[in-house]
């Protein structure tokens, strides 16, 4: 299926820099292991989601291009024994962001299953190293699943974060085709769900979640799925178009034209949520500072 015109990407040669600071820390970058079409505009501006506890996910979710563990004999890439998370990345992450001199960052990271408490406690330290080398900084986290364990969850509501986010990623129907089985609809939704019932001392978090589109969802699944959102307490939402990162993902079934993202957005606004953003290459991360102050 080719793609409209809409969906043009630019480069920018002003992204190098960014490119070369991740490799001088020694960081990943989501921007890079998701071939993210945003890439070039983000880092041309300084702006970049950066990525912790290494670049290899324990999960295989159909339309993900970040490596894949080796856990599964059927599996012919990845590490078959991965590494724990590096002690001195939160460090190093701290010192990579006040070179840049950013005020609002965004940290994600890979599934880490393999770990005792998923990988909570270390991606809480980036944020907490970052805070200190940094002051007024705005972190915001977009955090996998952790399994739904609540010891892990407290741990990253605990951990300073100005934003928390979590993926739903598509519509109920769709889920167990698109994510891994161990994801979930629900599951997802406690999860986002907790983050503010485990917000203490009134710090007002900001919970924040995406959907994809094209990938065969109807209007009406979209709908439900906002509202759903909504009844998780969820502030800000974010709404894009699906795009295949290679041919090994899932194909793109739709490409939704810009007036039906610009419909979504309406809607969302008018449902309740405190921002959104939708259009073709909205991403998470996509502009998050600018919709934060929303």
């Amino acid at each position: 299926m080719d793609k409209p015109s809409w969906l043009k990407v630019r480069y920018s040669p002003a992204s190098q820099r960014m490119k070369d600071l991740i490799a001088k820390y020694n960081l990943h970058s989501v921007c890079q292991s998701a071939h993210c079409p945003n890439c070039s505009e983000c880092w041309s501006s300084g702006t970049a989601t950066f990525m912790v506890l290494g670049d290899e996910c324990t999960r295989t979710c159909r339309f993900c291009a970040v490596k894949k563990m080796q856990q599964n004999p059927k599996l012919k890439t990845g590490n078959a024994n991965p590494l724990p998370p590096d002690p001195e990345e939160p460090k190093r992450l701290a010192e990579a962001i006040k070179e840049l001199k950013l005020k609002y960052v965004v940290l994600t990271s890979v599934d880490r299953d393999d770990l005792p408490d998923y990988g909570a406690g270390h991606f809480a330290s980036c944020i907490k190293k970052i805070k200190e080398a940094n002051p007024g900084i705005l972190v915001e986290a977009l955090v996998p699943d952790f399994n739904n364990d609540k010891k892990a969850i407290a741990t990253i509501t605990g951990s300073g974060a100005d934003v928390l986010g979590h993926n739903i990623e598509t519509v109920e129907r769709l889920i167990s085709n698109v994510r891994d089985a161990r994801a979930g609809y629900r599951k997802s939704l406690d999860v986002l769900r907790a983050f503010k019932e485990q917000d203490t001392g009134n710090r007002k978090l900001k919970t924040k979640s995406s959907l994809m589109l094209g990938l065969g969802e109807t209007k009406e699944e979209v709908l439900h799925a906002m509202k759903d959102l909504l009844h998780a307490k969820v502030d800000i939402l974010t709404i894009g178009q699906y795009l295949q990162p290679t041919k090994k993902q899932l194909p793109v079934i739709r490409y939704v034209p810009p007036e039906e993202f610009k419909e979504y957005e309406t809607l969302g606004k008018d449902m309740g949520f405190k921002a959104v953003l939708a259009g073709p290459f909205v991403r998470s991360s996509y502009k998050a500072s600018k919709v934060f102050l929303q």
